[in-house]
């Protein structure tokens, strides 16, 4: 694959990182914008499976307020905001590999809809994206007699040491595990979760303040129109310019609400050294 029809936007994209990662370091009490950073992703994330819960409904459950509350969506959604935080953890002890990937699932569908679906274990049965069944299905993932050498494959591509650049990668990973689709449930969201987990290891991202799924929301048609361009037509170039205008858009939000929280925390403490 050529990468030069992408260096100019790539550039772009690295340097808006770049200055993310550098007010970051300067923003006040990293881990209370941490805090709803990471439920904001839970509830956008999830939404695109099609929960209703909002931040406000997520914040009422986990301080248990649950009256009036659709009970089953926001659990979904809690137990994503577990499923991140376990594997921002747990990158400190593992790398990222199939065993994390695993756990990282077991955690999300715990309590959720999907708990009836081998929660952190790759199925053994055929699944499918769309349609009734296989043969009217959008698209048909590899069998199971095949989903372990898939998975190993896709295992040494995380971890291969390579000239790919880094967010290219992240959208490669991205879209081969979503291709791959190794779990009866929760795939989208696993993969979404990667897209982070990939970038922190990788010292890419200095704090999980990155999340996509604002913009994968936003455009949703677009990114299932490009994930099958991928599979039926070959079209690379397309899906990884799609990402990348993604990481760009999400890191200049991030950038923005930074600089704004990192103003008003200026103005509050002029007026407390007034007093």
């Amino acid at each position: 694959m050529h990468y030069d029809a992408i260096v100019p936007l790539l550039e772009k994209v690295n340097q808006s990182i770049g200055e993310l990662n550098s007010i970051v370091n300067i923003t006040p009490d990293p881990s209370i914008i941490n805090y709803m950073y990471v439920r904001k992703e839970a509830v956008l994330s999830s939404q695109i499976e099609g929960t209703q819960s909002t931040i406000d409904d997520l914040l009422k459950y986990e301080s248990d307020q649950t009256t009036g509350l659709p009970i089953n969506d926001v659990q979904e959604v809690s137990s994503y905001v577990n499923a991140l935080q376990y594997g921002m953890q747990r990158l400190k002890t593992l790398p990222l590999s199939l065993r994390l990937i695993r756990e990282i699932h077991s955690i999300l569908l715990k309590n959720s809809r999907g708990k009836t679906k081998n929660p952190g274990e790759f199925r053994t049965s055929q699944n499918r994206i769309g349609g009734t069944r296989p043969g009217n299905a959008k698209f048909v993932p590899v069998s199971p007699e095949k989903l372990q050498d898939v998975l190993s494959s896709f295992e040494k591509f995380m971890h291969a040491e390579d000239s790919i650049p880094i967010l290219v990668k992240a959208s490669l990973i991205h879209y081969q595990f979503e291709t791959i689709h190794p779990f009866l449930d929760g795939n989208g969201r696993i993969g979404r979760l990667l897209i982070t987990l990939y970038l922190y290891e990788k010292d890419f991202l200095k704090t999980p303040y990155l999340y996509i799924s604002l913009f994968l929301k936003r455009h949703r048609s677009l990114y299932y129109e490009y994930l099958n361009d991928v599979r039926f037509n070959g079209k690379w170039e397309q899906w990884i310019n799609f990402f990348l205008e993604g990481i760009y858009e999400t890191a200049k939000d991030a950038l923005n609400i930074l600089q704004l929280i990192q103003k008003t925390f200026n103005e509050d403490l002029e007026k407390i050294l007034l007093f």
